[in-house]
């Protein structure tokens, strides 16, 4: 059974963490929670509450198939944490799908090196991939190796598609 990590802070946009957190599961794929903190409820830009299963410090890149970085602000405080930003930095370095929607590029820029990648993500993120040296490009849905990335909750069915295909 694949399993997905579907990271969770404070100030997430709450369709884009349970649209792929049902979607994944509906595929057969085991999906956690993952929090900054262990148990700990996470409440959306909504106030809608989520309450993590595990923590970033406790994982590890074997642990996982792919990880899911939903938007919101809640990628802001997902690059502030070291364990975070050092899981997502080893997923990449053993070319784990990486599959980010909206602000969800912010966690990328902070632990990944983008230079000569394309990504997408929300309208006002085009400046601050493009100054990690990638390419931003203006569509729903935009792969590039292990990177997946969208711009908002209306490229959601297109993502979470591409995401299940990558992985079967």
């Amino acid at each position: 059974m694949k399993k997905i990590a579907l990271l969770i802070e404070n100030q997430y946009e709450e369709k884009e963490v349970l649209y792929p957190y049902y979607r994944m599961q509906e595929e057969g794929f085991q999906v956690d929670l993952v929090g900054t903190l262990a148990k700990t409820i996470y409440t959306s830009k909504n106030g809608v509450p989520l309450k993590s299963d595990v923590a970033t410090l406790d994982i590890f890149e074997e642990d996982y198939d792919a990880v899911i970085i939903p938007g919101g602000f809640s990628p802001d405080y997902m690059r502030r944490n070291q364990a975070t930003v050092h899981f997502i930095k080893s997923m990449n370095e053993v070319k784990k799908p990486i599959a980010a929607i909206c602000h969800g590029p912010w966690l990328m820029i902070t632990s990944c090196n983008l230079k000569g990648r394309k990504l997408t993500g929300f309208h006002t993120l085009q400046k601050d991939i493009e100054n990690a040296g990638a390419k931003y490009i203006n569509e729903d849905v935009v792969i590039d190796n292990n990177f997946i990335t969208s711009r908002s909750p209306k490229d959601l069915p297109v993502f979470a598609r591409t995401l299940i295909d990558v992985l079967k």
